[in-house]
């Protein structure tokens, strides 16, 4: 199967069912071909993979408690609020 040539438009287009791994393989084929031989749509993906990866660490780490004793002053001043009007 020979790769169909992208513009980069069309990649960047793509890019998000790509690495959401939501395209066919052709598709798949077709981008792979194109960000190996394209060096802004590759560092274009490869920030986006990067940043992916970040925001689901930050999603497992833990708050530090004082984080948790600030949110829950702040709650309580707010349904203290509430209650006196």
């Amino acid at each position: 199967m020979t790769p169909k040539a992208m513009s980069c438009e069309e990649v960047i287009e793509r890019l998000f069912d790509y690495l959401d791994r939501e395209l066919d393989p052709r598709q798949t084929a077709n981008i792979e071909w194109h960000l190996s031989r394209c060096r802004d749509c590759f560092t274009r993906a490869e920030f986006e993979r990067r940043l992916r990866a970040r925001v689901v660490a930050t999603g497992t780490a833990k708050a530090p408690p004082r984080l948790h004793q600030r949110i829950r002053t702040l709650l309580d001043r707010f349904d203290e609020s509430d209650t006196t009007r």
